[in-house]
């Protein structure tokens, strides 16, 4: 299946699983929102926010304080730093020296949506694709914003718009294989996924929920083997845990499941699907359970 392909409104909005337990499932173990976008001076994932970094940015400002880019670079650390107010002070001071700077605007959106000022982030969206209405990062940001607002046809649009402008970003098809799985789409949300998983290795977010949209397909062997490089990239997860307990409970290895739900636990012993299913598998405190 054509990863790029569009799925008809009729379809798009079509709900419910197959199998009610694993709509349950994804409820509980939904990944959700990662601060996405690509290119220099955009907030990622892999931003340096070390003290000496920032330092080192600090000073180029101090030699270049009319400079707009040098506040946007500043500024995306903060942000990825999660130093809001302070990311929020350098995006405004350089929208004020270059007031059609999109990436800036593109940047305090994101911050914004992480602060949940939906409202405010959609502006700086709209804003950005104003000056650049080729801008697929903008487009991105705004899409998860619509997903956000539960306006999923909006959002898919944007994803779409990301996508035809760059093919190889792994988050655009991330997002949209989110909007996807909720609309219990899920073969074309493991189409995504899987572009996701080709475009950025190691991306244990695309692991877990390419094995959650498996488990609710029924395909609990693939499920597996996703769900385990998934626990090994993030071994903190508790839902990776728990999902992956649940793919070898349908698989009939409780003791699998058992050392994964009790790792889940470990990390989370209020998380619920890892309590519950802990319990189905017959699990016990304090026993020693194989996980691989």
């Amino acid at each position: 299946m054509d990863p790029n392909h569009r799925s008809p409104a009729s379809q798009f909005l079509v709900r419910g699983l197959a199998v009610a337990t694993a709509a349950a499932w994804l409820a509980a173990c939904q990944t959700v929102d990662l601060t996405g976008s690509t290119g220099s001076g955009n907030i990622t994932e892999d931003s340096p926010a070390s003290p000496a970094n920032l330092a080192s940015l600090s000073d180029v400002i101090a030699r270049n304080p009319n400079d707009p880019q040098a506040y946007n670079v500043r500024g995306a650390v903060y942000g990825r730093a999660g130093k809001h107010q302070e990311a929020l002070a350098d995006f405004n001071k350089a929208i004020a020296l270059d007031p059609n700077f999109a990436q800036a605007y593109a940047n305090r959106g994101v911050v914004h949506r992480q602060m949940n000022r939906l409202d405010l982030a959609l502006a700086d969206f709209n804003r950005a694709l104003e000056i650049d209405p080729a801008y697929g990062a903008a487009y991105l940001g705004r899409g998860m914003v619509y997903r956000r607002q539960n306006q999923p046809l909006e959002a898919l649009n944007d994803f779409n718009r990301a996508i035809e402008r760059r093919a190889d970003d792994a988050q655009a098809h991330y997002q949209r294989g989110l909007l996807y799985q909720a609309q219990s789409q899920h073969q074309y949300a493991i189409d995504d996924f899987s572009a996701a998983i080709r475009h950025a290795r190691d991306d244990a977010d695309a692991l877990l929920a390419r094995g959650l949209s498996r488990l609710a397909l029924g395909d609990q062997q693939a499920a597996a083997a996703d769900l385990d490089q998934a626990v090994q990239l993030a071994p903190q997860s508790a839902s990776a845990w728990a999902s992956r307990g649940l793919a070898y409970e349908r698989l009939g290895d409780k003791d699998k499941a058992a050392g994964s739900y009790a790792r889940a636990l470990a990390i989370d012993q209020r998380y619920e699907p890892a309590k519950t299913g802990f319990t189905r598998v017959g699990g016990r405190s304090g026993q020693t359970y194989q996980t691989f």
